[in-house]
């Protein structure tokens, strides 16, 4: 509990007294000192070349520009190549090799009576728990998990013009197709009106733009390829987003924190004529690199970009953090908070991400990565250039990265955690193998934008 001073006291009356005009005068220390809303937004299969503020030639996104342009824009941020594992590692803060969320296939592996989930982390801080939209592949339900309310479908996959869905344990139906992404913002955005006095917690992982591509309530009749509209009804749920929370009043209070589960897939994009190796489902760095930007009025640096190291493991204490709720005890977290960082500090970054896909893995810092196979990759042009390094090559520096990499593997031993279940396989059939730069292409480049 704050104490206010006699000083406190005398200015926390007058703004009281103020009426209408309350508003314009700053708060008190007591009403600063509030706990902040978090609404975590989790778009799907979109890389960091769909976002137009990480230099997309393809699109233009100005909800989320806006967000970066007033908050800050993490320029290397990794999930998991795969939706399923990235959903498990936000939710309980650990490597897929401590979970069994290896792949797709076992993202129901981590159950919510063996972990502490995210949702349930921050209930026991006082925050009222909400999930809007995609879930299946995490098993169970999202109240198992520890949120208050929750709406989401029967599939993996995009659910988008249905009859039906599912709202705390109830199914919703329609005589006439539903936009379920619009339903869940809907389901959202009243959960954030019944709570706006705070704190809530809104995990929000949209269908977007996950396949099928289909048409959008915005799309126009002729029009052939939707996936510019999918990108640009994202964007605008975002800016919805925003609005409502500046509607009552509670922006100052609220981060908004947007990143996505993978990276871009089926899809020729580039950053300044430039193609990222690799895509959804590879291990290559178009397969996890992903845009996280960070908004919080007064407490993100407004403007700026941030190069420190971040993965999905890094959600669960950073929001912890933000709560104030104590991590789990007798249990590893592989995450490291982030909040400095946000509050425009040092902190202390990360020096190394760690990546796994089944049976595949790899530890990456700033320069370097090395895989499960003791493979290890020049990584100073990354996202565009995976430079394969000679075995044989015996340069100090290379000698140096290949000798802190194999430490970390050598610490973290995912050989020796949860394993895939006979059958399960590795990681989807198409596999990509690591290469120099994609020639852009002229179809690329002719493509306008949008």
């Amino acid at each position: 509990m704050t104490t206010l001073n006699r000083r406190e006291m005398v200015k926390f009356v007058g703004w009281l007294g103020a009426g209408a005009a309350a508003s314009s005068l700053p708060l008190p220390a007591a009403e600063s000192a509030r706990k902040p809303n978090i609404v975590l937004i989790l778009a799907d299969d979109y890389g960091l070349d769909g976002v137009g503020c990480y230099g997309s030639d393809q699109f233009k996104t100005p909800n989320l520009d806006a967000l970066a342009q007033t908050g800050l824009r993490f320029e290397t941020c990794y999930s998991t190549p795969l939706c399923g594992p990235t959903r498990c590692q936000i939710m309980t803060g650990r490597y897929p090799f401590r979970t069994g969320g290896l792949t797709n296939q076992t993202a129901n592996q981590p159950k919510s009576q063996d972990e502490v989930g995210l949702a349930k982390l921050l209930k026991q801080a006082g925050y009222a728990t909400c999930c809007a939209g995609k879930w299946r592949q995490m098993g169970e339900t999202p109240g198992d998990w520890g949120f208050d309310e929750w709406a989401t479908d029967p599939t993996a996959g995009g659910w988008y013009w249905q009859k039906s869905y599912t709202a705390n344990g109830k199914e919703v139906t329609s005589d006439k197709e539903m936009y379920c992404p619009d339903e869940m913002h809907k389901f959202a955005m009243d959960f954030v009106r019944r709570h706006r006095q705070g704190p809530f917690f809104l995990y929000y992982p949209t269908h977007l733009i996950h396949g099928p591509i289909l048409r959008t309530p915005d799309s126009k009749p002729d029009t052939k390829d939707f996936y510019a509209d999918n990108i640009a009804y994202l964007d605008k749920m975002v800016g919805q987003i925003v609005a409502e929370l500046d509607k009552l009043g509670i922006r100052e209070n609220t981060l908004i924190l947007f990143t996505t589960d993978n990276g871009t897939t089926g899809r020729d994009l580039s950053i300044g004529g430039r193609a990222i190796n690799g895509r959804k489902g590879s291990m290559l760095e178009g397969g996890s690199r992903v845009p996280l930007i960070a908004n919080w009025p007064g407490v993100t640096p407004a403007g700026k970009t941030c190069a420190d190291l971040i993965d999905c493991s890094d959600f669960y204490p950073t929001l912890a953090e933000l709560a104030g709720a104590k991590l789990p005890e007798g249990v590893t977290i592989d995450g490291r908070s982030f909040v400095p960082q946000l509050r425009g500090q040092k902190g202390n970054p990360r020096q190394w991400i760690f990546v796994q896909l089944g049976r595949s893995w790899y530890v990456r810092e700033k320069d370097y990565k090395l895989n499960e196979k003791g493979e290890l990759y020049d990584m100073k042009d990354a996202p565009f250039v995976e430079k394969p390094v000679p075995a044989d090559d015996r340069s100090p520096e290379v000698v140096a990265a290949r000798k802190r990499l194999e430490g970390v593997l050598a610490q973290l031993n995912p050989a020796g955690g949860k394993t895939l279940p006979p059958g399960v396989p590795d990681k989807p059939a198409r596999k990509a193998k690591a290469k120099g730069e994609p020639k852009a292409g002229a179809k690329r480049a002719k493509k306008a934008a949008v």
